[in-house]
């Protein structure tokens, strides 16, 4: 899939709110690391492993976001890796770099924010 193509159907699908349909795109080991899992579990831990553990913290930042809405600024291509420029919750911007394994799924994702 195009970068392009593929980053325009990320952002739509979490638009979307649907939580199981954004998660078909992530492999069972996904490894997500970002600042946000700090901020929203008051916790010390950076990184989440497994789709059960990220679906929970997903979940929970859907309830607590309803309006949550990621407009696209800017995609780029990597060896099977996307990085994806847009504006986030809270008016933050956010490039998310997503590694994709031998089946297309997105098995390890860093966020970075500003």
């Amino acid at each position: 899939m195009d970068h392009k193509d593929f980053a325009q159907e990320w952002i739509n699908v979490w638009n979307s709110h649907d939580l199981e349909n954004i998660l078909s795109h992530y492999s069972d080991d996904i490894e997500i690391t970002t600042p946000m899992i700090v901020m929203a579990t008051g916790g010390k831990e950076n990184s989440l492993m497994g789709k059960d553990a990220v679906r929970g913290y997903w979940r929970n930042a859907l309830e607590k976001f309803p309006d949550l809405h990621f407009e696209l600024i800017q995609s780029t291509a990597g060896v099977n890796s996307v990085a994806l420029f847009y504006k986030s919750i809270m008016d933050k911007h956010a490039v998310e770099v997503m590694f994709f394994n031998e089946e297309g799924k997105i098995n390890k994702m860093y966020a970075h924010y500003n």
